[in-house]
């Protein structure tokens, strides 16, 4: 199927609408990156201590935390799209707070409203733009999260590294605006609607997001028998979660954002800065972190044009076993510098390796595909609560791993922590090879088939 086909290109257009907001929440997520030292020395009119900066930089995740389960209601009893709006707002405030800024607290207040605001689209992008999706692209349209994320912290890193604070959060302010006008002219979920009971609305969205010469009526009695199986026989969410499939994609989703928190890339992004200065490259700490943000683009990029060729297990156990692989290597070199410093300097560049190719392979793979089965497996009924409750974990998952980095390297060693981070990728690796299904091509009633009869191929 050619990427200019024209029923293709409206799909394209609203699964990166719709993405946007990753955009943003990759703002939110490097913001602190660039502005660090900055903040500390004061250039908001007051300081801050090492201490508050760690908390501006991992507050965000609680905020994401706490937002998700609602808006797994919320995106069900108001819709899609009107809930990408009313994020907006919020978006905005977060921004102009850290603008008006007078003290901490302020600053503390503003990455927890941007992390609630801009953490809803980890639910509400996936959602949206799987079930809006063709088949056979619907890969490509789920790995626009995650790519618009990495080009998010990109952006936070670029304009951090070139602009002052004020100047770069003034410039964060105008994107939840763009995004805003985006989502006024997007259309809503297909299958919104037709849960809601409005089959002329979901056939009217449906056409739109097919083109106006498309013959709607073989993708429309998919969405309509895939709602009739769920709404045959109304259950409550507890019921629902009965299901065998229901309880394994459960399962998966769980593990699949634990293994991608513990991995270490949020320690990964904080830590790879010292490594590019400690491997002596010559780099500025702010051009070696646009260096690493620039590998991330390009790889989830490139991901684009494999998660519909070779499937999401094939790229998942390539990525966390390399993944894996480099993280060792990581604690490999840190156990030689604390012991031998000469010999750690002569192979300077062994770290600054790791650290791309861990980098690279997260965006390959680990980054995307999690998400991407998220939305995939979970059927209809479920859907909104049950991503609410996954993507609740994984930003659970990402404050106690990077609140626990320090700690836990005083205890046993730099090295031995990456250690145990290569141990978690490595069972990744395992785990998909022998639990995670394919869903590439699958329709969702064909997911939901192989989930219940536990088929792994």
């Amino acid at each position: 199927m050619s990427f200019a086909s024209s029923h293709l290109i409206p799909q394209y257009f609203a699964g990166l609408s719709s993405a946007t907001g990753s955009f943003i929440l990759g703002t939110v997520i490097g913001w602190t990156a660039q502005t660090e030292h900055s903040i500390r020395d004061g250039e908001l009119g007051f300081k801050v201590s090492e201490r508050e900066i760690a908390w501006l930089a991992t507050l965000f995740t609680l905020g994401a935390a706490s937002v998700c389960i609602p808006i797994g209601f919320i995106i069900d009893v108001i819709g899609r799209r009107f809930t990408m709006l009313l994020c907006v707002p919020f978006l905005l405030l977060g921004w102009l707070l850290i603008v008006f800024s007078v003290n901490t607290i302020m600053l503390y207040i503003a990455r927890f409203v941007l992390g609630m605001s801009g953490g809803a689209f980890c639910i509400i992008a996936p959602v949206y733009t799987t079930e809006i999706a063709q088949t056979q692209i619907r890969g490509i349209l789920g790995c626009f999260f995650q790519m618009l994320i990495t080009m998010g912290i990109l952006y936070s890193y670029v304009m951090g590294a070139v602009c002052t604070v004020f100047v770069m959060t003034l410039t964060c302010i105008v994107l939840p605006i763009i995004s805003g006008i985006l989502f006024l002219i997007l259309p809503e979920s297909p299958f919104f609607y037709a849960m809601k009971d409005k089959p002329e609305k979901a056939k009217s969205a449906l056409q739109r997001l097919r083109g106006k010469n498309y013959d709607i009526a073989e993708d429309y009695e998919e969405i309509v028998a895939n709602i009739a199986e769920v709404k045959g026989n109304p259950v409550a969410l507890w019921k629902g979660m009965k299901r065998t499939a229901s309880r394994k994609a459960f399962a998966l989703s769980i593990l699949l954002m634990m293994f991608q928190q513990f991995s270490g890339i949020n320690v990964m992004m904080f830590y790879a800065t010292d490594v590019f200065v400690l491997a002596k490259t010559g780099l500025e700490p702010k051009v070696s972190t646009i260096v690493l943000g620039v590998v991330q683009v390009v790889t989830t990029f490139a991901a684009l044009f494999l998660i519909d060729r070779s499937g999401r297990r094939v790229l998942l156990m390539i990525s966390s076993f390399v993944m894996s692989l480099s993280t060792l290597g990581l604690g490999i070199y840190f156990f030689i510098m604390d012991r031998d410093s000469e010999t750690a300097l002569s192979i300077s560049w062994f770290p600054v390796f790791c650290c791309c190719l861990f980098i690279m392979m997260f965006s390959l793979g680990m980054g995307a595909i999690p998400w991407l089965i998220m939305a995939e497996t979970f059927a209809e009924d479920i859907k909104g609560p049950a991503t609410a409750i996954s993507a609740t974990t994984n930003w659970l998952f990402a404050f106690v791993v990077t609140n626990a980095y320090g700690p836990l390297k005083n205890v046993i060693g730099t090295g031995q922590t990456f250690w145990v981070f290569s141990g978690f990728t490595f069972a990744c690796t395992i785990f998909v090879i022998f639990f995670l299904p394919e869903t590439r091509h699958k329709t969702f009633a064909e997911v939901q088939a192989a989930l219940e009869n536990k088929q792994n191929k």
